[in-house]
């Protein structure tokens, strides 16, 4: 069931806007997963969102084995002290066991992997063994079930190996395969619906003329969407014309799930898409306690999810990450969405005002101890695109904070950890 979006509710706190978790938990809590799925391959399905339980046809390990090259013993032939000495029998190899039994007095020669040969209940590594033919030495200290797998002990028969939610990654790939499982129900990719507005905007390639700029936003939104694997519907730039946007508007609400723009949600803003989203949907235009990006509008278009991002450069991505991705990740049915923080000294001295949550543009290295610092990636407008690019991380400052000192601990969020 669809949850009920206020219209126009801007603001929790004293100064009339919304703290940068208020906006994502609102987000992440209004939309609804999709329906639908489909059964694909299994390297198909790399990055792509489980939608029902893998139940476990085999258990894993499929039976007991070594951790370690060496030789498998009853422990009952152990030494309480000193050594004793055992007779090599038999060898179990990976793929090819043992198949007799074990006796008191006797060892196996076993390799990592191999089954454990009926009545041995111990492998002792080769490094601690002194062996002199078919004869091995072996002293005190070993215990039962020492270095051995047992079966199941990963995974068992009849068990949810992996539940819906479930992003698929390379570990997921390898432990379907080691199931002999082919394939999987996956979600169905997300729908999302993207397009810029303003008759100022030119395309890649087109001449510039006075007063033009090149549509940079629809690129950036692109890439961001392109690594979340959902299927894009570019709907290029829609000139300033009321009718023109609001079929826009409706064009797109009919063909995705989600809808994305950039620019035009600062209340008062682009008069035509106001109009058009106030008379088409439920939407909120909030102003987000954060810098860069204040302004954010989110809601309804028809029964497509609308997000409209601020018109900056640095603030549409910024924006992005911080509440559209989880939003967004979250309609996917992944149930993972927090981001990855984490917490290292700054290189360098970060100038900050207090009052708003900053997520200035950082570059994340090693010093020369191995060990993560951050710094500053430069200018630090919301114009300035280019620090993004040479950027690799967020470094999140608190609303309440005002400069950073040089070798402060700050909070970190790297680009890499957000898909």
């Amino acid at each position: 069931m669809n949850k009920p979006i206020p219209v126009n509710v801007n603001c929790d706190n004293d100064n009339g806007w919304l703290t940068v978790e208020q906006a994502r938990s609102r987000m992440c809590d209004s939309v609804n997963v999709v329906d639908g799925f489909e059964r694909v391959a299994i390297r198909d399905s790399l990055n792509r969102i489980l939608a029902e339980d893998v139940i476990s046809p085999i258990n894993v390990p499929p039976y007991d084995n070594s951790a370690m090259d060496g030789y498998a013993v009853l422990t009952s032939d152990i030494p309480s002290s000193g050594e004793t000495t055992l007779k090599v029998t038999g060898e179990s190899f990976a793929g090819i066991p043992f198949t007799g039994e074990v006796k008191s007095g006797e060892t196996i020669r076993i390799m990592t992997g191999a089954k454990i040969p009926t009545g041995a209940d111990c492998v002792i590594m080769q490094e601690q063994v002194q062996r002199d033919g078919d004869i091995i030495s072996i002293g005190s200290g070993h215990t039962k079930n020492q270095n051995i797998r047992f079966i199941g002990e990963d995974i068992k028969q009849g068990g949810a190996a992996l539940t819906p939610g479930k992003k698929i990654d390379a570990a997921e790939l390898g432990l379907l395969a080691s199931l002999g499982i082919p394939e999987v129900t996956v979600k169905r990719k997300l729908r999302v619906a993207f397009f810029s507005t303003g008759d100022e905007l030119r395309a890649v390639g087109e001449t510039l003329g006075e007063g033009q700029i090149y549509d940079s936003n629809r690129y950036t939104i692109y890439g961001m969407l392109k690594r979340l694997d959902v299927e894009l519907i570019d709907m290029g730039v829609i000139p300033d014309d009321r009718q023109a946007i609001e079929d826009a508007f409706n064009t797109a609400a009919s063909l995705a799930d989600a809808v994305i723009t950039s620019g035009g949600v600062s209340v008062g803003d682009a008069d035509y898409v106001k109009e058009t989203l106030d008379k088409l949907g439920a939407i909120n235009f909030w102003k987000i306690s954060m810098k860069p990006g204040k302004p954010l509008a989110f809601g309804k278009v028809n029964h497509a999810t609308f997000i409209g991002l601020p018109g900056n450069p640095v603030s549409v991505m910024a924006t992005f990450y911080q509440f559209a991705l989880p939003a967004l990740q979250r309609m996917m049915g992944q149930t993972d969405v927090e981001p990855v923080i984490v917490k290292v000294p700054c290189k360098s001295l970060l100038k900050k005002r207090p009052g708003r949550t900053d997520f200035q543009r950082g570059i994340l290295t090693r010093n020369e101890n191995g060990e993560l610092v951050v710094d500053g990636a430069g200018m630090q407008a919301s114009h300035i695109l280019s620090g993004m690019s040479k950027a690799n991380c967020f470094i999140i400052l608190p609303a309440e904070s005002g400069n950073i000192e040089a070798g402060s601990l700050v909070d970190v969020q790297p680009f890499n950890g957000l898909f």
